[in-house]
């Protein structure tokens, strides 16, 4: 995706694009390219070593269209920006951590993007990564697409046999701990009272719903495929109570130190 011209602030600013004297919680194009402008920069520093990580806060995904670039979010203008052709987003919370399959995109489309090689290599950027972190042998468990996952056929057009299972057995081939395709209901019961290291939810919702409702200020966003470290709080802007000095900064402190901790693991690895 290319984004256009960038815009030009008639009023000078001690932060590059941004007017001084801008509202809080309101939309605004001229924020929203101010975005994208810093995270260019961190991401400058990160290939280039001067700095070890990237953290971000919410980013405003109507602002940074209005601005001019048309993303669908971090993740995706990450990708382009370092020249990497997939990435994975993985939330974390205390109790569970969700990799996802698909993310800023339809259900529809979701499901027609999954296939076998997709879900392998998400498979595999999780184990790698969990590995780094100290799990000697992750537990990996795969959601199905379709309620109950699929009933033999009986629900769906048998996207488990054909879509996620070749998948999984590619990943087992290779010593990887995993199972599925598993119903997502009793799926994620069974990850948040700690039988599985990991989960592969096929799409966005899928994994976020169960994620945030067991621990959304203390969740954690990691971009995995990226050849920088980067690392962000799960939750949206909040332009109802910007300004206000009432918002949880739970979450972005839990992103830091995820930060801190992948880049040094990071460097031991280098």
């Amino acid at each position: 995706m290319k984004h256009c011209s960038p815009l030009t602030s008639s009023t000078a600013s001690t932060f590059p694009g941004v007017d001084t004297e801008l509202p809080w919680g309101i939309l605004s194009p001229e924020a929203g390219h101010a975005a994208y402008l810093y995270l260019e920069k961190a991401v400058e520093l990160a290939l280039k070593r001067d700095i070890d990580a990237i953290c971000t806060a919410p980013l405003n995904k109507a602002a940074l269209h209005a601005g001019g670039h048309n993303y669908p979010g971090h993740t995706e203008l990450l990708a382009e920006l370092t020249g990497t052709p997939e990435v994975s987003m993985m939330l974390t919370t205390p109790k569970m951590r969700v990799i996802h399959v698909t993310t800023h995109i339809g259900l529809v489309d979701a499901v027609a993007r999954i296939d076998g090689a997709i879900v392998y290599r998400t498979i595999r950027r999780g184990h790698d990564l969990l590995v780094r972190a100290g799990i000697e042998n992750p537990r990996i468990a795969v959601a199905a697409i379709n309620p109950h996952a699929g009933e033999n056929g009986l629900f769906g057009n048998d996207e488990e046999a054909q879509k996620i299972t070749p998948g999984i057995e590619q990943a087992l081939a290779e010593g990887i701990s995993v199972e599925g395709p598993l119903p997502a209901d009793t799926l994620f019961f069974k990850a948040g009272r700690g039988d599985y290291d990991l989960v592969v939810a096929m799409y966005h919702d899928q994994g976020h719903g169960p994620v945030k409702v067991l621990g959304l200020e203390n969740g954690v966003n990691i971009t995995l495929g990226l050849p920088v470290v980067r690392t962000s709080v799960d939750h949206g802007t909040a332009f109802d109570i910007a300004g206000k000095n009432i918002a949880d900064h739970a979450s972005m402190l839990e992103a830091i130190r995820a930060a801190v901790e992948l880049a040094g693991e990071r460097a031991e690895v280098k």
